[in-house]
C-alpha cells in the first residue's frame, strides 16, 4: 500500500463485458484514477474469452498497482448456463488478482447498490449517476459495466473494515 493510501480495483465480471475501475482513498478523499471495459467476442471460443479477461485484468493490475480487488458476488440467474458462464468470468478475474497477490473482497449486488445509492434495488442507471456524483467526474463512459465496477470499489472503500476476504 502507498503511504496512507489504499488503491482498489473494482470489477463487474461478465463474459461479454467485464467492467473495471481503479480508485484511491487517502484520508477522507476518494480519487478516480481510471476505468474501462474488457470486451470479448461471442465468436471466439469460450476458453479464449476467459484468457482475454484474465490477461487484460492482469495488465490493468500491472499498470495501476492496486492493493486489493472488490468484485461483485455471483448472482443467481434463472438460466443455469448463464450463471455458470458468469462464474467462469468471475474466476478469470479472481485468478488475475490472486496471481498478482491482491487481497480479494466480494459484495452482493444489492450491497453495492445500497452502499452507493442508499437503495439496494436501485437501477443500473441510478448507480452510474451516483458513481459520477461521488467521484465528481464525467470521465466515466456510458458503460453500465464500468460504473458497476466503480460501484464495487466505492462499496469496498465504504465497508473496508467490515469486509470478508475470499
Amino acid at each position: 500500500m502507498r503511504r496512507g493510501a489504499i488503491r482498489v480495483l473494482g470489477v463487474d465480471p461478465g463474459l461479454k463485458n467485464t467492467g473495471y475501475g481503479i480508485l484511491e482513498k487517502k484520508g477522507n478523499r476518494m480519487a478516480y484514477l481510471g476505468s474501462g471495459v474488457i470486451r470479448t467476442s461471442p465468436q471466439k471460443n469460450f476458453p479464449k474469452r476467459l484468457v482475454k479477461i484474465q490477461k487484460e485484468l492482469s495488465q490493468v493490475i500491472a499498470t495501476w498497482h492496486p492493493d486489493m480487488m472488490s468484485i461483485e458476488e455471483a448472482i443467481y440467474a434463472q438460466n443455469v448456463r448463464i450463471a455458470i458462464k458468469l462464474g467462469h468470468a468471475r474466476a478469470a478475474a479472481i485468478l488475475a488478482a490472486a496471481d498478482a497477490g491482491l487481497e480479494i473482497f466480494e459484495y452482493a449486488p444489492k450491497k453495492i447498490k445500497s452502499s452507493v445509492t442508499g437503495n439496494g434495488r436501485a437501477k443500473k442507471e441510478q448507480l452510474r449517476y451516483m458513481v459520477k456524483n461521488i467521484l465528481k467526474t464525467d470521465e466515466i463512459s456510458k458503460s453500465l459495466d464500468e460504473s458497476d465496477a466503480l460501484g464495487a470499489a466505492i462499496c469496498h472503500i465504504n465497508q473496508f473494515q467490515f469486509t470478508r476476504r475470499i
